[in-house]
């Protein structure tokens, strides 16, 4: 999971999950995807779609004055804490992300090292969620964000299709939601223009960058032969409506979201499966 503003193809996908009451031992969060994953945890229909649709046109969400004042485009302390926070506009409902036996991994990248981190639920606290932050904190769209005094880049840098951490972590059937089409083949051109803004602090992560793309497209290739085999689905788009990393089109956001939805119905055809 991840892709920015896309993630909201994800959101459908969970949104679908809760109606249908389908639940899961592990979830591994990457990018924006693990901010739609603790609310999946949580058991708040709705709430990342209202994040996606209404709060994102705000100025203190996204936009130029933030990138002018703090250096990011997005301000991940109004989203995760200032909106999110039990005081905040729209609280997670942390009680019940900790009482949800459902384990949960939030994958970061050290800015320092380009080194892959995977968080756990015992990093979240109520009113505390620098995780998710560090998760999301794309390169020169954000400045990295600090965990206990180091700080993190987006974790797609590091693992965009942590599908071997799940079956490394003991799962025999994973789902995978992407963001894009399933057969997109990734191209490093835009990151490479990226990096050459970072390279002099962080060149660790300008390094990352240049192979992110190179390293999807390998992801996705292993996860299309484990699909083979009947050990992974798939859950992606056919198109993304015209909805990129940051565009902000509200209705083409929710033609996202209606997408992710119904394609939910994969998830469940594919547990039947599973069960048979």
């Amino acid at each position: 999971m991840g892709g920015g503003f896309r993630g909201i193809y994800t959101a459908g996908v969970l949104d679908y999950c809760i109606d249908y009451n389908i639940h899961f031992d592990l979830g591994i969060g990457v990018s924006a995807g693990s901010g739609n994953l603790i609310t999946y945890i949580a058991g708040q229909r709705g709430r990342n779609c209202q994040f996606y649709t209404e709060y994102i046109l705000r100025e203190e969400y996204a936009g130029m004055n933030n990138f002018r004042s703090k250096k990011s485009f997005l301000d991940l302390d109004y989203i995760y804490s200032t909106l999110s926070n039990s005081d905040g506009e729209n609280p997670l409902d942390y009680p019940a992300v900790v009482a949800n036996p459902m384990e949960f991994i939030v994958v970061a990248t050290e800015a320092e090292t380009g080194r892959v981190k995977y968080f756990d639920k015992s990093d979240l606290h109520q009113d505390d969620y620098s995780i998710l932050k560090a998760s999301c904190a794309m390169p020169y769209v954000c400045q990295p964000y600090a965990v206990e005094d180091k700080l993190y880049y987006d974790g797609a840098l590091a693992d965009s299709i942590p599908i071997q951490k799940a079956f490394l972590l003991g799962c025999d059937r994973v789902v995978l939601l992407l963001t894009l089409p399933e057969n997109t083949i990734m191209t490093s051109d835009q990151d490479k223009k990226i990096a050459k803004h970072i390279r002099k602090k962080y060149p660790l992560i300008a390094e990352r960058l240049e192979h992110q793309a190179e390293n999807y497209n390998k992801g996705v290739m292993l996860a299309q032969n484990l699909a083979a085999c009947g050990m992974l689905l798939i859950v992606s788009p056919d198109d993304t409506c015209g909805v990129s990393t940051l565009s902000r089109n509200t209705d083409a956001l929710r033609q996202l979201y209606q997408k992710g939805y119904q394609d939910g119905i994969k998830i469940t055809n594919f547990l039947k499966e599973s069960n048979c």
